[in-house]
């Protein structure tokens, strides 16, 4: 049973129901895992302690032995983000500014899976800095590392998360993604990441980024988990007045519908300049895979997808700027032991020196586009801009049910290769972010590999609140190419082919 952890969560939910395995012995496998590769991967921020993880993991194996019941998530272990409260847990955004602060409150999302769904977390997982970054290299904790070559980015900017599941620390975790942050380190670490559609999944205690492009999704070894967590977290929260009222379905039960109906768009944009030719072709192999399956291919096109990086980067660094105004050593945050001057000359030495490069300089960028003479050039074309994107999509979806592409334009970089890049490590969300402009879901999943036994990933995008359409392709697709059981070598290098 030491091998616990390279499970998928529905199959242990099965070996648990069974009398198979017990709770406990699964968190036992996954913190034996943690204690011999945590110190390479650096996935966590913070851990639970075991002991604490056990007795939790002991009361539902009581339970379930007298017969009751103790949420659809049966005790598995819960890896979090390290920006959605947790009350009595640390939260620290991964920036120094935070550092010691305590939510009093949960976030919805956890509510839902761990009070009722009956997770067991075990831990914060590291990330870039306010979730500022592709890479998460930006974490004052310092960077977490690729179990598939340790010596490269896990993604981010919930690399971390990315990272544990990857490398068998937990069985489901959580991201955020407000340009591509959970479908990056699902494509660079070979594992599942699903964006819900804007508004299907609370923000309630997420700590914010940017309000009209957050949202928070699953990071799974596979599709089937996934949706059962999105399963669980989706639907209306009285508590956050974006989340919408929509009927949520039942995302398990349609993952084996047939796809021979589908059809899916193929945008020739998203194929340009820029893209690794083992991508491309991984990519092209397979759609090949979905023609088979009976899914009717097109071409469709998003013209205005060369405008979605500049675009997105004004309105997140604009959001970011009002945002985050209330970190400055008073409301939230440690102030400066300097408190010469006025309440503003404090206010900049505590922010100067808490927040780290890239937060500045997002800061900075959004503070200069929302000012007076500023404004209507840039935040508010942005926003027509992203408008003509929306549509853009809409036009698309006229033609098909859901759109086919690559996540991201290449595998995974190497740690300090694009960090004193920032133009060329924004250029790097071209192929999400244009998701998030639209608020539209998507998943990544694994479809391959290049040389280097780099994982690829292969991006499906739906229309709005069809979390069901693109987690039936995924589920398809993924038995199919059945890569997602292939385990990350978690040494320097990977494994050549």
């Amino acid at each position: 049973m030491n091998m616990l952890y390279e499970y998928m969560g529905y199959e242990l939910i099965d070996k648990i129901k069974n009398k198979e395995v017990s709770i406990q012995e699964i968190i036992q496998s996954h913190y034996k895992r943690i204690k011999e590769t945590e110190k390479l991967t650096h996935s966590f921020v913070y851990l639970t302690e075991e002991e604490k993880a056990l007795r939790k993991a002991k009361e539902c194996d009581e339970d379930l032995n007298k017969g009751k019941q103790i949420g659809r998530l049966y005790g598995l272990p819960l890896a979090n983000k390290d920006l959605i409260c947790i009350k009595d847990t640390p939260t620290t955004c991964c920036s120094e500014i935070l550092k010691g602060y305590y939510p009093p409150y949960n976030a919805t999302v956890i509510d839902k899976l761990i009070e009722k769904g009956g997770a067991i977390h075990i831990g914060n997982t590291n990330m870039d800095e306010f979730a500022m970054g592709s890479s998460t290299e930006t974490s004052c904790y310092g960077p977490s590392y690729n179990p598939w070559d340790l010596l490269r980015v896990p993604g981010g900017s919930s690399g971390g998360s990315g990272s544990a599941i990857a490398a068998g620390h937990a069985v489901f975790a959580l991201g955020s993604d407000t340009g591509g942050s959970i479908r990056s380190p699902a494509s660079y670490c070979g594992v599942v990441g699903l964006k819900p559609t804007y508004g299907r999944v609370s923000r309630y205690g997420l700590v914010a980024f940017a309000n009209s492009l957050d949202q928070i999704g699953p990071i799974t070894k596979c599709v089937y988990d996934s949706a059962i967590m999105l399963e669980i977290m989706a639907g209306k929260d009285p508590l956050d007045s974006t989340s919408v009222d929509i009927k949520c379905d039942n995302y398990t039960e349609v993952l084996t519908q047939s796809i021979e109906k589908k059809i899916l768009g193929v945008p020739e944009e998203f194929f340009g300049e820029g893209l690794a030719k083992s991508v491309k072709n991984s990519v092209e192999k397979a759609i090949k895979k979905l023609q088979s399956l009976g899914a009717k291919i097109v071409n469709v096109s998003i013209p205005h997808l060369e405008y979605t990086v500049p675009t997105y980067y004004l309105l997140c660094m604009s959001e970011a700027s009002s945002n985050l105004a209330r970190f400055d050593g008073l409301r939230y945050g440690k102030m400066s032991d300097d408190l010469g001057g006025d309440v503003f000359d404090v206010f900049s030495r505590t922010r100067g020196a808490e927040f780290g490069t890239e937060v500045r300089r997002r800061i900075m960028l959004g503070t200069y586009t929302l000012s007076a003479g500023y404004y209507d050039m840039y935040y508010i074309k942005a926003l027509k801009v992203r408008t003509l994107i929306k549509n853009d999509f809409q036009e698309a979806f006229k033609k098909c049910d859901s759109i086919v592409c690559p996540t991201m334009p290449t595998t995974a970089f190497k740690i300090g290769e694009l960090i004193d890049d920032p133009l060329q490590m924004y250029l790097m969300d071209i192929l999400t972010c244009p998701v998030n402009l639209a608020g539209l879901p998507a998943l990544s999943i694994p479809c391959g590999f290049d040389n280097n036994d780099l994982p690829i990933g292969f991006q499906i995008i739906g229309n709005y609140f069809d979390e069901s359409g693109i987690l039936n392709i995924g589920y398809q697709l993924e038995q199919e190419l059945n890569l997602f059981r292939k385990m990350a070598p978690i040494k320097t290098g990977g494994k050549k082919k």
